[in-house]
């Protein structure tokens, strides 16, 4: 199903629960994801929350037929924010 091709969406912490259902949702209508989130690499985790970084929802955003971008930010981080914002 499409429906926000060529609408953009950021998505804040969508490495997993909420806010990577969010994210999930907004692919499979064809949206432009900005997977954001403070899960960059899932070794310190534990074994159960494996997988669950902003790059693996990235990739499954592409798959469900969406346009994911990954990028880290704590947005509970003014100085991430300025960088985010940046670009």
């Amino acid at each position: 199903m499409k429906g926000l091709e060529g609408k953009i969406a950021v998505v804040t912490g969508s490495s997993r629960g909420v806010g990577k259902g969010v994210a999930l949702g907004l692919a499979t209508y064809g949206a432009t994801v900005y997977v954001t989130g403070r899960t960059e690499n899932d070794n310190r985790l534990p074994a159960f929350m494996q997988g669950t970084t902003i790059y693996k929802t990235a990739e499954e955003v592409n798959n469900l037929g969406g346009i994911g971008i990954a990028h880290r930010c704590d947005f509970s981080r003014d100085e991430d924010v300025k960088s985010y914002l940046r670009g």
